[in-house]
């Protein structure tokens, strides 16, 4: 299945990185969070992947023009730079490079490379900047089981915010802990079939005109997840996910996934 990686965005609310590198190529680790997301979909053998390009497209192109698959497996270098990789078998990944334009939003994007999904059942989609271990193959079952156009993922706001009850004359009635048990979000983990297109018009932004039209026609489900989920909005979304990788603890890689190389064959625009 394929998977339309939006890449395009400035990144504003993490600026401190995103005026020199777009935001899906800020590092975990030794890598980008980009190919962190890359691998989640890889390890379920979805591995053909067309990039939503726009804000320093430059910077994306050219992490994967010159990405070499020694760079993040281990390795021996012996005579005249042999290079021999240690490790698992290699993934052959498909990366297609389209530039979107900078200031489109996620719909827009998603439009302009419509031809490269068109001759899919079903694709995924993914806004390239959260992480998350949900088990990706119940998802993509129970949506298709469901006869719904379009699904997200829904998770729970990773952050308790305090709120102040305030009168009119500026007294603070009451402060607390808000309660998130009941509010869901979208987490920027998309499922959808060709049918979109039909729901979209010019510039729409993708998850309000026409998410509202599939919600009236009721084809759009959420598929609700309890379990890890991060993105990546702030410098703090990004220490919190910087110490769990310093720590060992990814759980959105995985454990059958764990190791294994991964080298990239290009694609170019069609």
């Amino acid at each position: 299945m394929k998977v339309v990686l939006f890449c395009g965005g400035r990144g504003t609310r993490i600026r401190e990185y995103s005026e020199s590198i777009p935001k899906p190529m800020i590092p975990l680790g030794t890598q980008p969070i980009l190919r962190h997301v890359m691998q989640y979909y890889a390890s379920y053998g979805h591995d053909d992947f067309t990039l939503c390009l726009g804000y320093k497209a430059d910077v994306i192109k050219g992490f994967f023009l010159n990405c070499r698959p020694q760079t993040f497996s281990d390795c021996v270098v012996s005579g005249e730079g042999r290079v021999e990789l240690l490790g698992e078998a290699q993934e052959q990944w498909r990366v297609a490079l389209i530039d979107t334009g900078i200031w489109r939003n996620i719909g827009e994007r998603l439009w302009a490379v419509r031809d490269h999904v068109m001759s899919e059942r079903m694709f995924l989609a993914n806004y390239s900047d959260g992480l998350t271990d949900v088990d990706l193959d119940d998802m993509v079952a129970r949506f298709e089981a469901s006869g719904k156009i379009a699904c997200f993922l829904a998770v729970r706001p990773p952050l308790t915010y305090h709120l102040a009850d305030i009168d009119a004359t500026g007294r603070v009635v009451e402060f607390r802990s808000s309660d998130t048990s009941e509010i869901w979000i979208n987490g920027g983990y998309f499922l959808m079939r060709r049918e979109i297109f039909d729901y979209m018009r010019e510039g729409e932004e993708l998850v309000l005109e026409p998410f509202a039209r599939l919600i009236a026609d009721d084809m759009l489900m959420a598929y609700k997840h309890e379990g890890f989920w991060r993105s990546m909005d702030t410098l703090r979304d990004w220490q919190v996910l910087e110490e769990m990788v310093e720590r060992g603890e990814m759980p959105w890689v995985r454990r059958a996934a764990a190791g294994r190389v991964s080298s990239l064959r290009m694609a170019g625009r069609s």
